[in-house]
């Protein structure tokens, strides 16, 4: 499957991405006409695969990730977020990092009976799973797949404890079933919120909830009972940086209890859409940005060095560093931990005779 290239231009109406850069592994690139009117451009329909993944627990290794096992339903991301480290997995299947990844999404159908198998196995060992890792859980595709719930749904039936990651406020649909896991000390939520400005989050994330929508999840979530954090990533430096407090005082005053940062990455081919999204949204910014992204990452847009590349290095890494832990501590966050608890899993049917 060739991969495939595109001219500068504006991203299309509800995408991050402008531009399809080539696939690092595929030979063939796509070039399209560059004397075409944007306007006559066919606009990027989002599409649907069928994911025959057999396993659904991607086990991390990474010291700079906080969880072992992983749970992705969907590869690809409707999102669209510019910056997102996600897309270069893409180009594993044959496809781009730019609009390929938010428009041709895989869809694991299958990913709650691979879960109740797996937890079923007596291999499994419990301890939390996070949802997700990569791809956000609850992008708009979830309100039909809604292959999140049904995951959900098998953790509440085993007990499984599960810690939740996104930017979509889509989250609070299933408060019943997080608030019934919270209840065991077996649920976690974590919402990402890079920027206050609704504009700014509209162009960055454009098919993500606007930031007001994140506040309003973070306080149902927080009034349900269920432990909820923000985290304010990626940080931008030179773009949101400074937005940092006010984020964490914000989400405080929903009901937020913790926080973490993870300041932008832009591995392989993310760095070109990052750019070209610089070009057509903040072009008298662009040089500031990437310098300073440089100056973070020693010299390069990007660092894959464990205990460097969520965190950075430098005096700037360093700065945003002091100005989160203040920000946290005026604002009453991360006081306390709130560990998930393994202690009320169970395995339904015959097997609970073996606690007898």
């Amino acid at each position: 499957m060739p991969a495939s290239s595109a001219s500068p231009s504006a991203a299309p109406p509800g995408r991050g991405a402008a531009i399809n850069p080539p696939n690092r592994f595929e030979p063939l690139i796509l070039e399209p006409d560059p004397d075409c009117p944007p306007e006559e451009r066919p606009h990027p329909r989002t599409q649907f695969f069928f994911d025959a993944s057999e396993s659904i627990l991607s086990r991390n290794d990474s010291p700079d990730v906080p969880f072992t096992f992983g749970l992705n339903p969907y590869r690809g991301c409707e999102h669209g977020c510019a910056y997102c480290f996600a897309r270069p997995y893409h180009e594993y299947l044959g496809w781009s990092s730019g609009l390929d990844f938010e428009t041709k999404i895989l869809v694991k159908l299958r990913a709650p009976e691979l879960l109740r198998a797996e937890l079923s196995s007596k291999r499994w060992k419990p301890e939390g799973i996070t949802m997700s890792g990569a791809t956000d859980c609850y992008q708009p595709c979830e309100r039909q797949f809604r292959l999140t719930r049904a995951c959900l749904e098998v953790c509440v039936e085993f007990r499984q404890p599960i810690s939740i990651i996104t930017k979509n406020a889509l989250v609070t649909r299933d408060l019943d079933l997080l608030a019934e896991l919270a209840r065991l000390q077996a649920a976690a939520v974590y919402v990402s919120v890079t920027s206050l400005d609704t504009e700014l989050a509209g162009k960055l994330e454009p098919r993500a909830s606007r930031p007001a929508a994140r506040l309003r999840a973070i306080r149902e979530l927080s009034a349900a009972g269920i432990p909820v954090g923000v985290m304010v990533a990626p940080i931008i430096p030179g773009l949101t940086d400074h937005e940092m407090p006010a984020i964490i005082a914000a989400a405080a005053d929903a009901g937020a209890t913790r926080a973490g940062y993870v300041i932008m990455r832009l591995p392989f081919a993310v760095k070109d859409v990052f750019k070209q999204w610089l070009d057509d949204h903040a072009p008298t910014k662009k040089a500031r940005i990437l310098d300073r992204v440089m100056e973070i990452r020693g010299g390069k847009l990007n660092v894959s060095e464990w205990g460097n590349r969520l965190r950075g290095q430098g005096i700037f890494a360093d700065q945003i560093a002091d100005l989160f832990e203040i920000s946290a501590r005026r604002a009453g966050l991360n006081q306390k931990h709130h560990p998930l608890s393994a202690e009320h899993f169970r395995r339904p049917g015959p097997q609970q005779l073996e606690l007898l």
